[in-house]
């Protein structure tokens, strides 16, 4: 093959692909420019999740007239002059290709103006300028984005649905409201406001803003300095300040985990890690932490420049790092909130290969019929294979509690152990798709509506899922920037904590393809509200989750899998007390 320098159309577009992924891609450099350019106020406005038009608006210092056009050079920048500069970066963005690459893949249009200047339009189409003049407006800049991706028909292809991508918007947002809380953030959604913040330099106002007064009444306050790290430099430091969840508020996911290093946005797996750790024994299991914090490192002790968008960072040294953050969230939890007592975790549950079901499509009970002898608990190995589970249950004649996790009953063939939490999730479970299929959802009415507060992340999924949700007996409906009202729930949760079971269906959606959103409904509302292992039962109680469970028609798993039922036949005891 012969080899040839590309044509600069061909390279803007590559390193279009580098950095402009998705819309939130866009709205992530354009708000990363205006901090840059110390704006105290950004305005973000999208429709059509981004792809129809990105707008920001900042008052920050302004692009002079001379170098407007200048901006959309590749490689043209304000932040550094040298190579040296790149190991002592105080800006956010010093690459120089987020202007010019984003110009690349859509059309834009720019209004500015510089301290004492007068103001400049341009419009460029294929990141050629083909319209400027002189226009009046304050200090500061506007920089609109439409037709993202229109010349690129192929990277359409890749984006995910309008909420889906309005979520990611709202989430890259809400980032850097956590991150510069004396900066004022205001977020349009579709014409609706969905977010808000005053600005006014407290961490606290902005976790209540994004993130609602459930979470930020359980904020405690992170702050501490590590100053035995030795850099390349002599004698340093290393800080950590920010805020961090109390226990109680554990998430699903780690959603709710937010870094910054030197205010910088970033992902990094050391620092989820740590914060990880920071919460051993003290928080349940499956559950992860809500935290935002601000690492604070010499520059030259950070890479910043390992990845295009600027969304990663490595660490010189990362075990000094990791110790500094787990210590610093630890010694929060510990001196702020009582502990009389710290427990170590307990694993995960891992189902096995065998168990791993898709939820959405369970087996026909004939179909588990046949592959029932694979269903044999662990622990039963060295006693042998047990018989197949029947098909359906036999009646079974309840006899006791074990532990308040298990109930134990005998039937005609054997001792059955019924995991409680497993058994009524998979009632609840048949329950709701049954009655969804049947259209006969019973509704209860709230005696007062009730005020939902959510994130702006949470908001955008919500605005787009309420009929769905209404099929499941969700009456909702906006009430306010991302506050809904709730006027009636399903029966079957309204004695759960619907409230909580909803924002962490919201969480789960926004990483998932709108065609798997009612299987994650289904199982949302199926497993909250589900009698909970360490939970006593009485007997009546006992009794009548048998009874729903003889009665469902795929009895033996969870809708996760997991088995609910194990058996002991009467070979299988015998052989165990050395009779057989």
């Amino acid at each position: 093959m012969t080899i040839k320098i590309l044509d600069n159309d061909t390279i803007n577009q590559i390193a279009a692909g580098e950095v402009v992924e998705r819309p939130a891609s866009v709205v992530k450099e354009l708000v990363e420019n205006a901090l840059d350019a110390g704006a105290a106020q950004i305005s973000v406005e999208i429709t059509g999740g981004g792809i129809n038009l990105i707008r920001v608006t900042d008052n920050g210092g302004g692009i002079p007239a001379a170098e407007v056009e200048l901006a959309f050079q590749r490689h043209a920048t304000s932040k550094i002059t040298n190579p040296k500069d790149l190991h002592n970066i105080h800006s956010l963005g010093f690459r120089g290709e987020a202007l010019p690459s984003i110009a690349a893949v859509a059309d834009v249009e720019v209004l500015t103006c510089g301290a004492g200047s007068a103001g400049t339009y341009i419009r460029l189409e294929s990141g050629v300028v083909i319209q400027k003049q002189t226009q009046a407006r304050a200090q500061g800049t506007t920089i609109t984005v439409s037709g993202l991706f229109r010349r690129v028909p192929a990277r359409l292809k890749f984006l995910k649905s309008m909420p889906t991508e309005n979520s990611h918007v709202a989430n890259a947002v809400s980032q850097y409201a956590l991150a510069f809380p004396e900066v004022s953030f205001t977020l349009t959604v579709e014409g609706k406001q969905t977010l808000h913040t005053a600005g006014k330099g407290k961490l606290l106002e902005s976790i209540l803003d994004v993130y609602g007064a459930e979470i930020a009444a359980r904020m405690l306050p992170v702050a501490r300095r590590e100053d035995r790290w030795k850099s390349g430099q002599g004698a340093s430091s290393i800080e950590v300040a920010g805020m961090a969840g109390a226990p109680e508020v554990g998430r699903a996911g780690r959603g709710y985990l937010s870094f910054f290093v030197n205010r910088r946005w970033v992902t990094n797996r050391v620092l989820s890690y740590a914060v990880e750790e920071a919460y051993t024994g003290l928080m349940m299991t499956g559950r992860h932490p809500v935290a935002v914090l601000d690492i604070t490192v010499p520059p030259e002790e950070v890479d910043v420049n390992i990845h295009p968008a600027k969304s990663e960072v490595k660490f010189r040294n990362e075990p000094e790092v990791f110790r500094a953050v787990q210590k610093a969230v630890r010694q929060a939890l510990v001196s702020q909130m009582p502990v009389p007592q710290i427990d170590e975790p307990s694993a995960a549950y891992a189902a096995p290969p065998s168990h791993r079901q898709q939820m959405w499509n369970p087996p026909r009970a004939e179909e588990h019929a046949l592959t029932g002898a694979k269903t044999a608990p662990p622990g039963t190995a060295p006693l042998g294979t047990p018989q197949p589970l029947l098909a359906s249950l036999p009646v079974l004649r309840v006899i006791g509690q074990v532990m308040n996790c298990y109930i134990v009953a005998e039937g005609p063939d054997g001792l059955y152990i019924i995991d409680q939490h497993a058994a009524h999730e998979r009632i609840r479970y048949d329950r709701v798709i049954r009655e969804r299929a049947q259209r006969s959802v019973k509704v209860q009415g709230l005696l007062e509506p009730a005020t939902f507060e959510l994130t702006p992340r949470q908001a955008a999924i919500m605005n787009s899922c309420l009929k769905d949700l209404a099929e499941f007996g969700f009456t909702l409906e906006p009430f306010g920037e991302k506050t809904f009202l709730v006027r009636a729930v399903p029966v079957t949760s309204a004695g759960d904590n619907w409230a909580g079971m909803l924002r962490e269906l919201l969480d789960a959606l926004s990483g998932e393809a709108r065609s798997r959103w009612e299987e994650k409904m289904v199982a949302s509302i199926a497993c909250h509200g589900a009698i909970k292992s360490g939970q006593a039962l009485s007997d009546d109680e006992m009794r009548a989750l048998v009874r729903q469970l003889e009665e469902t028609p795929d009895p033996h798993t969870c809708p996760h899998g997991r088995p609910t039922i194990i058996r002991l036949d009467r070979s299988h005891l015998e052989r165990g007390f050395g009779r057989g």
